[in-house]
């Protein structure tokens, strides 16, 4: 799958890591997941620790219901073999 909204951020503190799932677009939001260890994989889905969210979205669930699904899905595969290099290049050259 291509995520090309979504931007993974992990952070090393205190001998553990927290991950950040960014959304870069319109409308702007975080969510940190812990990676889900009772998944077979280890990291599952993640479990959903915080949600960072714009004002004006805070009544508008299902818009951001399905991004933040999509952002989950985005986390899983982000822990996957990386991708081609010619979905990575920005220029495509």
């Amino acid at each position: 799958m291509h995520f090309p909204d979504f931007l993974r951020i992990e952070r090393d503190e205190s001998g553990s890591s927290r991950h950040f799932v960014v959304h870069t677009r319109r409308p702007n939001f975080t969510i940190e997941l812990a990676p889900d260890t009772a998944a077979p994989d280890k990291v599952g889905k993640g479990v959903l620790k915080r949600v960072c969210i714009p004002n004006s979205w805070v009544g508008d669930y299902q818009k951001y219901l399905r991004l933040m699904n999509v952002a989950q899905r985005f986390f899983a595969a982000s822990f996957g073999p990386p991708a081609p290099k010619a979905l990575t290049r920005r220029l495509g050259t």
